[in-house]
This record gives structure tokens, sequence and C-alpha cells, in this order.
């Protein structure tokens, strides 16, 4: 294959996981957003986490809610956990990587939050730990994943919501992410503050 046409299959693969995914993810899209809308009106705040291309996934999620997706409104609450790297660094030192999350759930999630993690296996120990301890907190957890959900699947109870991406390739999952990222800022501007104009 020449670079022409891998270039190509990449646009092609892309655009066909985007047509599967249309077609059994948007439930779980609206009830995630539903679930941020409420949690936001109820002046609340969202947590999210991720690892890799997660955590930009994370950041951008909560640098949307922070500034603004396309109109103006309104500065929403939202902290992006992985980019406290002082906390990151000193909980991954005085104790293990998987509490780097869990930890910051612990000290700032309250019940009525959400927690937003984003991983595209679903087996990253630290999701599970944030996860675990979200649910101590009484926070739903809103997962973006994909493959077979990995043990992150088994951890979801009834409040949470789990959009599982259908592949097994991560640069397709992770593309696929920052499209329900939009999808989701986008929902939750027109459920609190009405349509774009």
């Amino acid at each position: 294959m020449d670079i022409i046409d891998q270039i190509k299959n990449h646009f092609s693969e892309s655009l066909e996981l985007k047509m599967r995914s249309v077609e059994i993810l948007p439930e779980q899209i609206a009830k995630a957003a539903r679930s941020i809308a409420g949690c936001l009106i109820s002046e609340h705040k969202i947590l999210c986490c991720g690892n890799g291309g997660s955590a930009c996934d994370a950041q951008h999620f909560s640098g949307e809610l922070l500034n603004r997706l396309e109109q103006e409104r309104p500065s929403l609450p939202a902290i992006a956990l992985n980019t406290e790297m002082a906390a990151i660094t000193a909980i991954a030192n005085d104790y293990t990587y998987d509490r780097v999350f869990a930890k910051q759930v612990q000290a700032l999630g309250q019940p009525m939050d959400v927690l937003l993690v984003i991983t595209t296996s679903g087996n990253s120990a630290n999701i599970l730990q944030a996860a675990k301890v979200a649910h101590e907190q009484q926070m739903p957890v809103i997962a973006l994943s994909g493959k077979d959900g990995g043990k992150l699947a088994s951890l979801l109870n009834e409040n949470d919501v789990e959009i599982r991406v259908p592949s097994n390739r991560t640069i397709r999952i992770q593309e696929v992410h920052g499209l329900i990222i939009h999808c989701l800022c986008d929902l939750i501007d027109q459920q609190l503050f009405g349509e774009v104009l």
C-alpha cells in the first residue's frame, strides 16, 4: 500500500466506524448528556480523567465546559484530574499510580457530582479505582470506552452510563471519543441554555 492509499484507508476506517457508532450509541450519549446536565443544574460539578490520549480528551471536555463550545454562556464547573501534576506525582510516589485519580475523587467529589472516565480498554487500574471511589462518594460514572468494555464494564451500575465504541483499534476509538465529547457538550449547552443561535 502506498502512502496515499494508507491515508485514504485511515479516512475510510474512521468514517465506517462513525457510521456503525451512530446506529448504536445515540441513546447512551443522550442519557449521559441528561445526567451531566442534571448534575450541573443542581449546582454540582464534573470530574473527568483518562490516560495518554484519553487524558487529552478529558482535558478537552473540561475545557469546553469551563469556556464554551459554540455559544456564549456562563462557565460550567469541570475538573480534569489528570492535569494536577503535583497531586499525581505525589500520590504515585507515596502510594501507587493506581490511586492518582481515586484520591482526587475522594477529596473533591461530592454526592451527585459526576465522574467522566475515558478509557479505550476499560482496564486501566487508576480508572477502575476512580470509578470505585466515585460509587463510594455516591457519584454516577459516565464511561467512554471501547473494545469489550474491559473490567470497567462490570463495575458500572444502573446509575452509570457506558458509551462503548464498537472497535478494537485504539486510534479509531479515540476519534469517536472526540466526536462523543462534542456531542455531549452541545447537548449540555442546549439543555442548560437553549439552542445555539
